[in-house]
């Protein structure tokens, strides 16, 4: 592959990355504040569903935040109920954060309803289609995670 071929796919790749996360950002914003929650502890929820309790670091490192702002997100979500901090039950010096009942309750509601969007955006593709999209989509997000190192709760860039 030539480099203007590659700057080409780049660009265009780009381009369609802002014109996806621009959709699905301004339909988070607007969808999930309906659930009393903002679209970053949405995802907060999402993180604490998938991998079960987390220690902060761990927490922080799952969602590519600073140590410091997933403690804010903790926060917010442990005053409405969602979420409670607990002595790690093998290291007394670290914290383990985790989904309450009614933080479960919450995600399934929000997952389901999303679930549902999907469904309908996904109506225009055959199966085919569908499947390598979402592999596409997939493979794509894991190369663009494995750029970010985000041990001990800093995230930065791995390569530039």
């Amino acid at each position: 592959m030539t480099t203007d071929t590659m700057n080409d796919d780049a660009r265009d790749l780009q381009r369609a990355l802002t014109d996806l996360v621009r959709v699905y950002q301004f339909r988070d914003r607007d969808t999930v504040c309906c659930y009393d929650v903002s679209p970053g502890q949405s995802h907060a929820l999402e993180r604490l569903a998938a991998h079960g309790p987390m220690t902060l670091n761990e927490f922080a490192a799952s969602l590519f935040l600073e140590k410091s702002s997933a403690s804010r997100l903790v926060d917010g979500l442990q005053r409405k109920g969602y979420v409670k901090r607990e002595v790690h039950p093998d290291n007394g010096r670290a914290l383990q954060v985790s989904l309450t009942a009614r933080g479960r309750v919450l995600f399934e509601k929000i997952e389901r309803d999303l679930i549902q969007e999907r469904r309908q955006v996904l109506t225009g593709l055959g199966p085919e289609e569908r499947r390598v999209l979402i592999r596409s989509i997939a493979k794509l997000a894991d190369i663009a995670a494995s750029g970010v190192d985000s041990s001990g709760g800093v995230c930065t860039r791995t390569s530039a």
